[in-house]
């Protein structure tokens, strides 16, 4: 785990919420001491303070937590067949389409 990683995406989106440490840590019923050292990286914190200070700041667990996911093509795959699953061919034929728009545009940049 990338705790300093996830500290400094914290602070981040505290500063865009305009709420000092004294602020959140009343919000979520912790120590501002506490806020600071997790901040820092100084400190782990558990799942229920993780899923308190995402709502509080209106992000998600795993935004929070991007520096500390390693994702590999297999969970790509995965996923979009996930997306995929139950949509009609119409609908498979569309998102296939938008992809390669998508990755001629990339390309187009690259060059």
């Amino acid at each position: 785990m990338d705790y300093d990683a996830l500290g400094r995406r914290l602070r981040q989106e505290r500063h865009k919420m305009n709420l000092t440490q004294e602020k959140l840590a009343e919000k979520i019923e912790v120590s501002d001491a506490y806020i600071g050292q997790i901040e820092r990286g100084e400190r782990s914190l558990s799942l229920d303070t993780l899923v308190k200070l995402a709502n509080q700041l209106g992000v998600t667990v795993d935004y929070l937590l991007h520096d500390s996911i390693e994702v590999n093509d297999d969970q790509f795959m995965n996923q979009i067949r996930q997306i995929m699953t139950d949509r009609s061919a119409k609908e498979k034929q569309l998102a296939l389409d938008v992809i390669k728009l998508m990755f001629a545009h990339l390309d187009d940049m690259v060059k």
